[in-house]
């Protein structure tokens, strides 16, 4: 079975910085296109970045300058985030892509559970 789970995620201030990590099991994932959502209470959940196999980098609008996708031999894509804002708060996943729309969580089949990330002064 597939498993990936996100860790990283906690408590900071306007302007600080976290690195998430999402580390797959049960597939290998260095040929899959990965994706990080993001989702806040009462929120649909949106589409925050993409890394294809050969490292080629999407980021919506808001995060862009200040968030970069990575990914490594250990079977891990990473998140980091910086000049964080209230507006980022939210629980953020990872998930394997599938087929269809890169910006759409009904294309991707694979989902962790997620890690929460709180921005507050």
């Amino acid at each position: 079975q597939v498993q990936l789970v996100e860790t990283g995620g906690g408590w900071v201030q306007p302007g600080d910085s976290l690195r998430l990590s999402c580390t797959a099991s049960g597939r290998r994932i260095s040929t899959d296109i990965m994706g990080w959502f993001r989702q806040a209470p009462g929120m649909e959940r949106e589409f925050v970045a993409y890394i294809t196999g050969s490292n080629y980098t999407f980021y919506t609008d808001s995060v862009k300058g200040r968030f970069t996708c990575n990914r490594d031999d250990s079977n891990t894509v990473y998140l980091q985030m910086k000049s964080l804002t209230p507006d980022d708060s939210a629980v953020y996943y990872c998930a394997v892509y599938r087929n269809g729309n890169l910006f759409r969580y009904d294309s991707y089949n694979y989902w962790g559970q997620g890690t929460q990330v709180t921005v507050s002064s």
